[in-house]
């Protein structure tokens, strides 16, 4: 039994050490797209795109509707006009009970 949980134990420490070295090597790729001046975030998502992208060449992509703004082009929230009904109004000042 001794014998079973020295080699589980074994085989968790390699896949632990592989881990971390796939994470060194992600580490040093970021490094260096930023010496370069480039995103290292921008091309972790290229590279998961091409994934993507081989996986479903045929993917059209989606042209969106024409959308209306939420609110007329007169709109200032710090105008205090056009908001409706609430207005901001700043809080008492001091304690809350006085004395």
């Amino acid at each position: 039994m001794q014998e079973e949980l020295n080699a589980q134990a074994e085989k968790y420490k390699e896949k632990q050490r592989q881990l971390e070295e796939e994470r060194r090597r992600q580490k040093i790729a970021m490094w260096e797209s930023m010496q370069e001046g480039k995103s290292y975030k921008g091309n972790l998502k290229l590279n998961q795109q091409e994934v993507e992208s081989g996986a479903s060449a045929s993917a059209v992509p989606k042209s969106k509707p024409n959308k209306k703004p939420l609110r007329g082009g007169g709109y200032n929230p710090l105008s205090g006009e056009g908001g409706g009904t609430c207005s901001w109004r700043p809080g008492r000042r001091g304690p809350s009970a006085g004395g």
